[in-house]
């Protein structure tokens, strides 16, 4: 296979060394586990969290005269995902048999698909950034192939000292691996590509996405060349479980190659592990090319076959995916920034969509941004767990809107409802925080601090400015529930200015 160089060097990606500027080039294999109830072989179930070896069938087992049967959920989650990556959806595909030895597999081969796979090219297209100037730098990485195939099972090796253990729970479970073309060029890219794969995924309800119990991991890519010169030798970082460590993983080992050829060196094209405590890369096989897994068609698995009638049915059933829904929130006014926030989680855009109903959107996307989002940052949770509901934020904006409370009563409100729960409405009631809007008690403060303060009175005369000192004191005296703008009117009427 001949790979194409698409991208034009960008010198403030280039890495520095001894000898001058390099470039890394990154490609990436994502193994997304596939949301089924069932494997992609066998009906066994794919709950995680069960004990060891509990979700295990005959077939997955590789018991003699088991016979794998496919599962069609997989199939349909596995074009959903291509239709998702704007790919070319293959009606034709064939699964193989991939051999090699692991104590935890089973068959002594994994099925797989190898030339003819389910999804073919398609494309992501990824914001990096801000920069120092607030700018996205917008790119687009290129997917070269999602194909289906079983998970091999999993070997515990703390559970005695001398012996190793299997549990096969995770044998025969279904992953799409979707490959990139090598059209990364930096830690950053990497890091905002497997972010933007993992939303959408998320969004079509593929695969969870959950790294940190291995149903979505990476295998990196890394060489590095003169800008604009051949691709180097590449070297495979597997089974990186998080994006921080894939963005370390990718700084770690371009800095390793560089150094081996600025010292004359050449880099062995082998397989390496990522070790985030020592923040290093280290060997694990040399790599294996295609041929050495000496693939052949599976012949218990006849080819699989659908047709357009097919596609078009999970096509018209797509969810609305995080770009387009980014480009209708910019239309409806929000910046692109905060758009790119609140797609960034499907879980966040849903929160945000249900408070924006029948609401100004930048009002709302205002509080979801800085006070939900902010709060739970602080409290380290995340929007799954947020302890003010959608519905009780949107009751917040009401009452401002309303006029019931101000802006400041309205922060106070968000703080006891995260704090203590209940009805936003019945708290203002309760806690005596309705605004103020009876002119003549705002009238009474107003003059008591202007007759409190003769010398700022003649300074506002002079400086017209100083007005807002007067609204905030009187906004102070009145414990923020005096109507804003009724306070300031009355401050520039009774100091005589405009």
């Amino acid at each position: 296979m001949t790979i194409v160089d698409t991208r034009t060097p960008d010198p403030k990606k280039f890495i520095p060394g001894a000898t001058g500027d390099w470039e890394v080039i990154v490609g990436m294999e994502v193994h997304a586990q596939v949301l089924s109830q069932a494997k992609l072989f066998s009906g066994a179930s794919t709950t995680f969290g069960s004990g060891p070896n509990e979700n295990v069938s005959l077939v997955d087992a590789a018991m003699p005269g088991m016979l794998p049967v496919i599962n069609e959920e997989c199939v349909r989650q596995a074009v959903r995902t291509g239709l998702g990556l704007k790919a070319k959806i293959n009606k034709r595909s064939v699964f193989d048999r991939k051999n090699y030895f692991y104590p935890d597999l089973p068959q002594g081969y994994q099925i797989s698909q190898f030339q003819q796979p389910i999804v073919g090219e398609g494309v992501v297209k990824v914001s990096v950034g801000p920069d120092s100037k607030g700018e996205f730098d917008e790119i687009e990485i290129g997917i070269e192939r999602l194909h289906l195939e079983q998970d091999a099972g999993k070997s515990m090796h703390d559970q005695h000292p001398s012996m190793s253990f299997v549990d096969l729970n995770r044998s025969g479970v279904a992953l799409m691996e979707i490959v990139s073309k090598p059209d990364i060029r930096s830690s950053e890219e990497a890091r905002a590509y497997l972010t933007k794969l993992r939303t959408i995924l998320r969004y079509l309800g593929t695969c969870d996405g959950n790294m940190d119990e291995g149903s979505m991991r990476a295998d990196v890519n890394v060489s590095v060349r003169k800008p604009g010169g051949e691709f180097g030798t590449r070297c495979e970082i597997k089974n990186v479980n998080s994006i921080r460590f894939v963005g370390q993983a990718i700084e770690s080992e371009a800095r390793r190659q560089i150094a081996i050829i600025e010292d004359g060196g050449t880099i062995d094209q082998e397989t390496r592990l990522f070790d985030p405590v020592k923040g290093e890369t280290r060997s694990m096989r040399s790599k294996e090319d295609a041929h050495d897994y000496r693939y052949f068609p599976d012949p218990d698995l006849l080819p699989l076959e659908f047709d357009d009638a097919f596609v078009a049915e999970l096509a018209k059933d797509l969810p609305e995916l995080p770009d387009d829904k980014r480009e209708r929130l910019i239309a409806s006014g929000l910046s692109a920034y905060d758009a790119s926030i609140l797609v960034s989680e499907k879980a966040i855009a849903d929160f945000f969509e249900k408070v924006a109903a029948g609401r100004e959107a930048k009002q709302a996307a205002n509080w979801v941004i800085n006070d939900l989002l902010g709060a739970l940052n602080r409290s380290g949770t995340g929007i799954e767990e947020t302890p003010v509901s959608a519905e009780q934020l949107g009751a917040i904006l009401d009452l401002v809107r309303e006029g019931t409370i101000s802006g400041k009563i309205a922060k106070e409100l968000f703080e006891i409802v995260w704090a203590e729960g209940g009805d936003p409405r019945v708290l203002v009631e309760a806690r005596g925080l309705r605004q103020v809007t009876d002119t003549g008690a705002i009238e009474k403060a107003v003059d008591e601090v202007i007759a409190a303060n003769p010398e700022k009175v003649e300074q506002a005369k002079a400086k017209p400015t100083l007005a807002g000192w007067f609204v905030g004191q009187v906004m102070k005296a009145t414990g923020g529930k005096a109507n804003p703008q009724a306070v300031n009117e009355l401050v520039k009427s009774k100091l005589g200015i405009e």
